[in-house]
C-alpha cells in the first residue's frame, strides 16, 4: 500500500526519534544522547485504530546557522514535509519555549500540511498540562502533553492525527521489492540512493558516516514500486566504537534481513576488500538476492582489457556470491544506474521462484548420471534417492540421500553447478539441505505420493 506519510520535526534532542520508535512500536530509528545523530530521513510503518501510515524521522532542524551538516539537514526536513499528510513538532517540555521552537512554529503556520504539537518529557500527568500550557504561544492549536519514553498522552496525538489521514480501505495497494543498499563507508551509497531516487534523498558528504540510520526511499518505475534502504558505512569491527556508529551499523545489518535483494557496492578505485568479502558473506548468510554494483567506473581508466580484468578480480576475491549479477556504474553521472533496477527485478523474481519436484530430480538424474556420488574407503557409495523444493527466498531444496557425510563438500558444490546450469536462480544464492534417509522410509514416500496422485 501507498502509506500515508507524517513527518516528525523538531529542533535537536526534544525526541523526535524517542516519539518514531514509540508511534511505529519498534527500536528502529537511534536513539542517544547527542545532538545530530538523526540526519536523513528514515520512514517506519505506524498504526492507530483504522489507519495505517509511515512515520518519518528528521535530523534537528536549525535555522541561521550553515555549520557542518545543518543546511544538508533543513533541505531534508523539508523534502519530508513536502510529501507528507501532516507533521508532529516535538517540544521539550522541561525547557519551555525556546527561540527555536517559535522560528520552526513560525515556518510550519507558513506550509499548507497540517500540524499537530507534541510537548515531550511530560512525565507528570498533572505536572505536564501546566508544562505543555506554556506552548500555546507557538501558534499552533493544542498542545499535547507525552512522554515518547513512556508513552503517556501519545493515543490523544494520535486521536487527532488520524483525523488527517485515510481508512485502510482507502489507500491503493502496492507490490514492493524490498532493496538494501549495503557497502563500506565512501563507496557512494547515497549517491547511488539520490540517482534512483531522482532527488536529493539522502545526505551526500566526503565525510566518512554521514549516513547514520537506515533509510527508506520509495520510488516507483514502470508500474514497480521499490523500498530503497541506505545504510551506513560498515567499517571493520575493530575501528568501531560503542555510539552512534555502533547503532548504525546494527541498522544496516537489520537492513540487509529485511530485504528482498541487497546491492553491494564496490568502490571501483579500491577493488574487492577483506571488509567487502566480509559484507558479501554476510548476505549469503543471510539468505539474500544481490546485485554486485561497481561504482565511480567513469574514475577508472580504461583499455579495451579493463572490464575483463577487473571481472576476473571480481571472480577470485568474491568467488561465493558468483551467482549475483554484476553492473558498472557512475552514481555521479548516472551512467548505467536506471539499469539496476532491471537487475534487481531479475534477481527478486528469482529469490522466490519455486520449481516442480519433478523438474529437480531431472536435474539430480542428469547429474548423477555425468558425475557419480563418491565412495567412501569402504566401499560404500553414496546415493541421492530425490529432491523436493521446501521453501523459496531463497530457493531451498531438501536432498533425501542415504548417509550426508558421504557427500563432500567438492561434490555438493558440483550439484550447485548443474542446478544453476539447468536451472538458472541467477541472483539469489540457492540452499541445499542434504538429509540422510533409510531406503525403506523413501520407498514409504514414493508409495504414499503415488496414492495421492492417483
Amino acid at each position: 500500500m501507498k502509506l500515508p506519510i507524517v513527518a516528525i520535526i523538531g529542533r535537536p534532542n526534544v525526541g523526535k526519534s524517542t516519539l518514531v520508535n514509540r508511534l511505529a512500536r519498534e527500536k528502529s530509528a537511534i536513539v542517544y544522547d547527542e545532538p545530530g545523530v538523526t540526519r536523513d530521513r528514515t520512514y517506519l510503518p505506524a498504526f492507530w485504530n483504522d489507519r495505517e501510515f509511515l512515520v518519518v524521522d528528521t535530523g534537528g532542524l536549525v535555522f541561521n546557522d550553515d555549520t557542518e551538516f545543518l543546511p544538508l539537514i533543513r533541505q531534508q526536513v523539508m523534502a519530508a514535509l513536502s510529501e507528507a499528510s501532516a507533521a508532529i513538532l516535538v517540544v521539550d517540555g522541561t525547557t519551555g519555549p525556546t527561540v527555536a521552537d517559535e522560528e520552526i512554529a513560525a515556518w510550519l503556520r507558513q506550509q499548507p500540511v497540517p500540524v499537530l504539537l507534541a510537548v515531550n518529557k511530560c512525565e507528570s500527568p498533572q505536572q505536564g498540562l501546566i508544562q505543555a500550557a506554556e506552548f500555546w504561544k507557538l501558534g499552533l492549536g493544542e498542545p499535547f502533553p507525552i512522554s515518547a519514553i513512556h508513552g503517556n498522552g501519545t493515543g490523544e496525538l494520535l486521536d487527532a492525527l488520524i483525523a488527517y489521514l485515510p481508512p485502510v480501505a482507502e489507500v491503493p495497494e502496492t507490490h514492493e521489492i524490498s532493496v538494501a543498499i549495503v557497502g563500506r563507508p565512501n563507496v557512494g551509497k547515497s549517491s547511488l540512493l539520490n540517482a534512483l531516487a531522482g532527488e536529493e534523498r539522502a545526505i551526500v558528504s566526503p565525510i566518512s558516516g554521514t549516513t547514520r540510520d537506515a533509510i527508506d526511499t520509495i520510488v516507483e518505475r514502470n508500474g514497480q514500486t521499490y523500498r530503497l534502504i541506505d545504510t551506513a558505512g560498515i567499517r571493520k569491527k575493530k575501528n568501531v566504537e560503542y555510539g552512534p556508529e555502533f547503532f548504525s551499523i546494527n541498522r544496516a545489518f537489520k537492513a540487509i534481513r529485511r530485504a528482498d535483494v541487497v546491492l553491494l557496492v564496490i568502490d571501483a578505485l579500491d577493488g574487492v576488500t577483506e571488509q567487502d568479502q566480509k559484507l558479501a558473506g554476510r548476505v549469503l548468510e543471510e539468505g539474500r538476492a544481490c546485485v554486485v554494483v561497481v561504482n565511480k567506473w567513469d574514475a577508472v581508466e580504461k583499455d579495451p582489457y579493463t572490464i575483463y580484468d577487473y571481472q576476473k578480480h571480481l571472480q577470485e576475491r568474491l568467488h561465493f556470491t558468483e551467482w549475483a549479477e554484476t553492473i558498472f556504474v557512475s552514481a555521479l553521472t548516472g551512467q548505467r544506474v536506471e539499469k539496476i533496477l532491471k537487475l534487481v527485478n531479475q534477481a527478486a523474481e528469482e529469490h522466490k521462484r519455486r520449481v516442480s519436484t519433478s523438474v529437480i530430480n531431472e536435474v539430480l538424474e542428469e547429474a548423477t548420471r555425468w558425475h557419480s556420488p563418491p565412495v567412501s574407503r569402504s566401499g560404500k557409495q553414496g546415493k541421492i534417492y530425490y529432491g523436493t523444493q521446501v521453501s523459496t527466498q531463497p530457493p531451498t531444496i531438501a536432498l533425501f540421500v542415504n548417509e550426508a557425510k558421504r557427500f563432500n563438500d567438492n561434490y555438493r558444490r558440483y550439484i550447485e553447478r548443474q542446478f544453476r546450469q539447468q536451472l538458472g536462480f541467477k541472483g539469489t544464492p540457492i540452499r541445499f539441505l542434504w538429509r540422510s534417509k533409510k531406503a525403506r522410509e523413501v520407498e514409504n514416500v514414493k508409495v504414499n505420493r503415488a496414492a495421492r496422485v492417483s
